[in-house]
């Protein structure tokens, strides 16, 4: 499995935004769609494409177009919804399925409540969205469910993860690329990222 770790200037800017506890969550909510979108733009290199003949308002041109290839966006509830818009913008023809999943906060272990794919996920690429990677237990969870559908290929797509997830995640599923901005320092006592940026989901739609 590769971990690809996106530095680009405007994603690293962006997400200090996130991180400062001051930014109110109509920003938050922008800027971490705006995050994903820019990370779906790296995530989603390796498309094929095909050639194409075009005709221009001056002659015909040969040019290249996706060659078909479906795709589908799963965010994990309720986090993942932060990120959906901004891939929905970049993609619109993508097809998006919901795995609810929560952490248990004394065990930390996932708990599935609920999930609903597209029907023909078989056929199609799937990038699963979450913000956070702590503990690894729900994009573990969150793969292994979308797995028995038997998609053409997994991708995982999350802005910050803490190294226990990041391996976590590796060893349940090495076949499975991870997409992240950055790896932070560590977990604390309660399974949250240090520094991190807080509850994604809580900053997302205001329910501190």
């Amino acid at each position: 499995m590769s971990v690809f770790f996106m530095d680009h200037p405007l994603i690293q800017h962006k997400l200090s935004l996130l991180r400062d506890k001051n930014t109110g969550s109509k920003d938050f909510r922008e800027i971490i769609a705006e995050v994903a979108m820019l990370m779906c733009y790296e995530a989603t290199r390796d498309l094929p494409l095909k050639e194409v003949e075009i005709e221009t308002p001056i002659s015909v041109a040969k040019t290249k177009v996706l060659s078909g290839r479906k795709l589908a966006f799963v965010p994990i509830l309720r986090a993942g919804i932060g990120m959906e818009a901004g891939v929905r913008r970049l993609i619109p023809a993508a097809k998006i399925g919901h795995i609810g999943l929560y952490r248990d906060p004394e065990t930390l272990k996932p708990q599935s409540y609920y999930s609903k794919l597209p029907k023909d996920i078989a056929q199609r690429e799937v990038i699963i969205l979450d913000p956070m990677l702590a503990t690894g237990g729900t994009a573990v969870d969150a793969i292994t469910k979308i797995k028995e559908f038997g998609p053409r290929n997994l991708k995982f797509m999350c802005i910050i993860a803490s190294p226990d997830g990041i391996e976590n995640l590796t060893k349940a599923h090495p076949d499975v690329s991870i997409y992240c901005a950055a790896k932070d320092e560590r977990l604390n006592e309660k399974g949250y990222i240090v520094p991190g940026l807080g509850d994604a989901g809580d900053r997302i739609f205001g329910t501190k």
